[in-house]
């Protein structure tokens, strides 16, 4: 192609300051360095990590920026040392990595590589530390790896899943981060049997994404918890047979669905990062037998307290990261799901914008409205 090795000129969206509008500029895409993929980015989305950080919460501003992590893509060109991608393959970019050489990368237990694992901090290429993004010779940052709200994108090549290239990049660029997280946290950790009961504390994306797994599972009941109760109705689309909003109760939640349960669920899974619902979600599992499943990221001083015998009693508790799945091994298969269609993807999605009013994307996030809204970038 007449653009490999060469400067890109494209339109990106900049975020200059924490909670402003972002603003469209043209940009420099420098060449991918070794181990570096170029990719054109067709379609994106947005996640409300990038919105988290993008209004600067809880860490050290980086600005200006380029956020975005959930996209797909084509390859346009490749750095020095790939051999398993090329220019034209469709792809995935993934916020966290699979370098293929680590000790997590070489365990079937994790996904949780040593090189590039995520890190929200980091501004230029693992490389050498630069961005490849600048606007009149001065460097725009990354994010997470990926910075997707650019027609152009540079991303470590362990960070990028190669995927059936008939699969719609509009429709399964959502497979990259939230879909997965839930999805996965399911499937691949609480790993309900068919006919069990489930248990979804928080009723976002990432939670509906269990939801959709406890569906695939089989679940014989599937107990959506949460406090907003405008979320019940479009859950139902995902799988949940009943609801629960802690608001409407006198008594602890966990008792509530232990009351509904018999005894407690068989699995549960929690999606909101609140401590309070992490341990809500581990006390409401059946003893000798249930497993609780946390997804959500808490504040970095909350505190997990429960009683050791809740544990003595034969309930597990385990964490997960991106459901477990290997950025490069196990996203292509999720894909596949799609295409069999044994998963669902098009009811995630409930807005399009063309990418010059990505800031209505913002706001629809903001303002609780949807589940995912595709950007399209040639629009």
């Amino acid at each position: 192609m007449i653009t490999t090795g060469q400067i890109i000129r494209c339109k990106a969206a900049v975020a200059w300051e924490a909670g402003k509008p972002l603003v469209m500029e043209e940009v420099e895409v420098a060449p991918p360095q070794k181990h570096e993929v170029r990719i054109k980015i067709l379609f994106t989305s947005l996640c409300h990590t990038d919105v988290y950080f993008w209004e600067a919460k809880g860490q050290t501003p980086l600005f200006p920026r380029i956020f975005g992590h959930e996209a797909g893509g084509i390859v346009e060109s490749v750095g020095e040392g790939m051999t398993d991608l090329a220019p034209g393959d469709h792809v995935l970019p993934i916020f966290t990595g699979e370098c293929g050489d680590c000790r997590y990368c070489h365990s079937e237990e994790s996904n949780m590589c040593d090189l590039l694992r995520i890190n929200t901090d980091r501004g230029g290429m693992i490389h050498d530390g630069e961005s490849r993004f600048s606007i009149d010779g001065k460097p725009i940052y990354h994010f997470v790896g990926t910075f997707t709200f650019s027609e152009y994108t540079v991303v470590h090549s362990g960070q990028v899943a190669k995927i059936n290239p008939e699969a719609p990049l509009d429709k399964v660029c959502i497979v990259s981060c939230g879909l997965s997280t839930g999805l996965g946290a399911t499937l691949n950790v609480a790993k309900p049997k068919k006919g069990q009961s489930v248990a979804i504390f928080g009723l976002g994306a990432v939670g509906l994404a269990a939801a959709e797994g406890a569906r695939m599972a089989g679940a014989g009941r599937i107990i959506g918890v949460d406090l907003n109760r405008k979320r019940f109705e479009e859950a139902k689309k995902f799988g949940v047979t009943e609801f629960v909003n802690p608001k409407d109760h006198d008594k602890p939640v966990q008792q509530v669905i232990a009351e509904m349960t018999d005894g407690g669920v068989d699995r549960s899974v929690e999606c909101t990062g609140s401590v309070q619902a992490m341990i809500q979600a581990f006390e409401c599992v059946h003893d000798g037998w249930g497993v609780a499943v946390l997804v959500g990221v808490p504040s970095k001083d909350d505190a997990f307290k429960t009683h050791p015998m809740n544990l003595l009693n034969e309930r597990t508790l385990k964490g997960t990261f991106f459901g477990n799945y290997k950025p490069k091994t196990d996203i292509p298969g999720v894909v596949e799901q799609y295409m069999n269609k044994e998963l669902e993807v098009e009811k995630f999605i409930t807005h399009t914008v063309p990418f010059s009013e990505i800031n209505k994307a913002f706001d629809y996030m903001l303002k609780g409205e949807g589940i995912r809204c595709i950007i399209t970038m040639g629009a």
